[in-house]
């Protein structure tokens, strides 16, 4: 080949490297690295979208109860094992009708078309509060769930929807954290 020919390929094959680079890059900080869930910002696009165009949506908040105590009492490995399992039944309870985040920490957020096409909110609670595993250890887990009904809203906006979650959510929690089944 000749060097003129390479010369001019050289920049060509140098930006499209750079792109992709770039494009796994997005894609990274759009994941949760623990989770593999998606994190805010990847998910919020995503969820206003089915937000504007499903009448039946869900939203929902998840915050895992005493996770403080956990991660005391087990070490954060242990912790880490209880975020990845909440992820995983979470997702799960979404199955392909929705979209479920970490928003950071030990708080979820998920968004369902239509909560006739998940298990129930009884499998959520069940699946919440089922113990986790780990190195021999038996956690127990509980969370507590708002759930924000978006035809119930005036205007139907994320954002007024995970407002009307995170308040469902603190009246579970004010209920007391365990054996509260959520209520939709």
């Amino acid at each position: 080949m000749e060097l003129p020919v390479i010369a001019a390929a050289l920049p060509a094959f140098g930006w499209a490297l750079h792109s992709s680079l770039l494009v796994r890059r997005l894609a990274t900080a759009r994941r949760d690295p623990l989770t593999g869930l998606h994190t805010r910002a990847g998910w919020t696009t995503r969820a206003e979208r089915i937000a504007t165009r499903s009448p039946r949506a869900v939203a929902l908040l998840v915050d895992l109860d005493d996770f403080k105590t956990i991660n005391d009492t087990h070490g954060h490995a242990a912790g880490d094992a209880v975020i990845t399992a909440t992820a995983a039944r979470l997702a799960t309870w979404t199955t392909q009708r929705g979209i479920t985040a970490r928003l950071g920490g030990d708080e979820f957020a998920a968004i369902v078309t239509d909560p006739a096409h998940t298990p129930g909110t009884a499998a959520l609670h069940e699946a919440l509060h089922r113990p986790v595993t780990y190195r021999g250890l038996v956690i127990p887990v509980s969370a507590s769930v708002g759930f924000c009904h978006l035809a119930d809203l005036p205007v139907r906006t994320l954002t007024d929807a995970l407002s009307a979650a995170d308040a469902a959510m603190y009246a579970v929690k004010g209920r007391g954290r365990r054996n509260n089944t959520p209520r939709p």
